[in-house]
């Protein structure tokens, strides 16, 4: 609206100059009509026509007109004889192009206005929503608390045939965690920092074991696998944070997701030998391992070789799980890149134990390991590959922690046994698997930050 009121303005501008110069002939008319007429009388007496043909000469002396003007001199002679005011006109044509805008700009105000009290309606909808939201989760956590106390049947238990659906499910597992995490941080709150002593006994040699051949080929397997790069197409990322980066690729097996996963991170004020000490050792295990219930070691191959049998906590709907692996640690020469340390790797993968059988009634140590003797056993081949990078410190100074930089690569292939909705394990899956590793490794900081180096 300014800018048409702008050229409009222009227009009249150019209109008002040109009346003005049909007002100013036709003040020269008058003026030099009333000096040759005179009162009428003597001898200066000009006839009309001469009069004409004279003001017709001083016109085309005074005013020059475009070729092809559409406005004669005529024009001019009869504009300027009837000349109104044009600039009063003018003014009052700006004053209300004015008040149109003043009244446009009321309008706007208006609306703005009304706008901005939707806004506060929608918001104060959201907040509503929001509230429903919460009170219908908890709801129907609640429910879920009374279908497990009330409906104790089957129907409400891991199977193809539960009666819940994959929703529901997901609700009730990922209460569970949310409950395991919750006594977690609790019994961290109550532990003490002492320092856990390893009470394992070298048993063997761990060459002269039956197993070895099979820990000496899945290691070597597991290493090249952990070095390998991550090609676009076969991995998929699922969960980004900082430099920790997860990879998976979906697989599943007779209906059971199996999803190869590997993970990529760096953290600092730590080296790898550390790093696998505590992902190795028994005695810090259930520290930072907060969905295990019971661990022992079944064996001691050696003091880099155990066996663990694992009973994990059990987390409604779902069947209790267990798991029966060995594990091995060992350093690995460092060949390929000569800026990093020696690599160590820690490697678990599921074995077999006649005097533990998958769903059997056991007690060890006077302490059973499972009360109902219905445990799902979990098959899985994990590894934990760790490199230590140092940046020199400056005039040969000593290395501290923040010089250190540790380069981790997880990898793991978990079959969890029994049935669960894939969508459900997938779920769980994203969730949980980056917060394992953030959890982990932030233990391992803290526990090695007022420690001497272990290289």
């Amino acid at each position: 609206m300014e800018t048409f009121r702008d050229i409009l303005c222009h227009q009249i501008e150019t209109l008002q100059s040109y009346f003005d110069a049909c007002s100013e002939a036709a003040s020269a008319l008058k003026q030099n009509k009333d000096r040759t007429f005179g009162d009428g009388k003597g001898d200066n007496k000009i006839s009309n026509k001469d009069f004409e043909a004279d003001f017709k000469e001083n016109l085309d002396k005074n005013f020059t007109l475009q070729p092809h003007s559409p406005i004669t001199k005529e024009m001019i002679l009869e504009h300027g004889m009837r000349s109104v005011d044009f600039r009063g006109e003018a003014l009052t044509f700006k004053a209300t192009t004015s008040g149109v805008l003043d009244t446009l700009q009321h309008c706007l105000d208006l609306l703005t206005q009304r706008e901005e009290l939707w806004r506060r309606r929608l918001e104060r909808e959201a907040e509503r929503r929001r509230k429903l939201d919460e009170l219908y989760r908890a709801a129907r956590q609640e429910a879920l608390k009374s279908r497990l106390v009330v409906h104790g049947s089957p129907d409400f238990e891991e199977g193809p045939h539960s009666a819940f659906n994959d929703e529901e499910f997901y609700d009730a597992v990922e209460s569970g965690l949310d409950k395991i995490e919750e006594e977690a941080e609790f019994r961290e709150r109550l532990k003490s920092k002492s320092d856990r002593q390893s009470s394992c006994k070298l048993v063997s040699k761990v060459t002269q074991h039956r197993l070895w051949p099979e820990i000496d080929r899945v290691t070597t397997e597991q290493l090249h696998y952990a070095r390998l790069g991550v090609e676009e197409g076969v991995w998929h990322l699922f969960a980004e944070d900082g430099e920790m980066k997860m990879y998976r690729r979906e697989e599943e097996v007779d209906g059971m997701v199996v999803d190869p996963l590997k993970a990529c991170h760096v953290v600092k004020g730590v080296t790898g030998h550390e790093m696998c000490h505590y992902f190795f050792s028994p005695t810090v295990r259930m520290e930072w391992e907060t969905t295990l219930e019971q661990m022992t070691v079944l064996e001691t191959v050696s003091e880099d070789t155990l066996v663990f049998l694992q009973v994990h906590k059990r987390i409604w709907p779902t069947s209790q799980r267990d798991a029966l692996f060995w594990s091995h640690m060992r350093k690995v020469p460092n060949n390929k890149d000569q800026d990093g340390q020696d690599i160590w790797i820690v490697c678990n993968h599921s074995t077999e134990d006649p005097d533990f059988p998958v769903s059997g009634l056991f007690s060890l140590l006077n302490r059973d390991f499972a009360n109902t003797g219905k445990c799902v056993r979990v098959y899985l081949t994990v590894c934990l590959v760790c490199q230590t990078f140092i940046d020199p410190p400056k005039d040969g100074a000593k290395i501290t922690r923040e010089n250190l930089t540790c380069k981790i690569s997880y990898c793991s292939v978990v079959n969890p046994g029994g049935w669960a909705p894939a969508s459900v394990l997938r779920a769980v899956y994203k969730r949980e698997y980056p917060k394992f590793l953030k959890r982990f490794t932030a233990y391992v900081i803290e526990q090695c930050k007022d420690k001497p180096i272990n290289f």
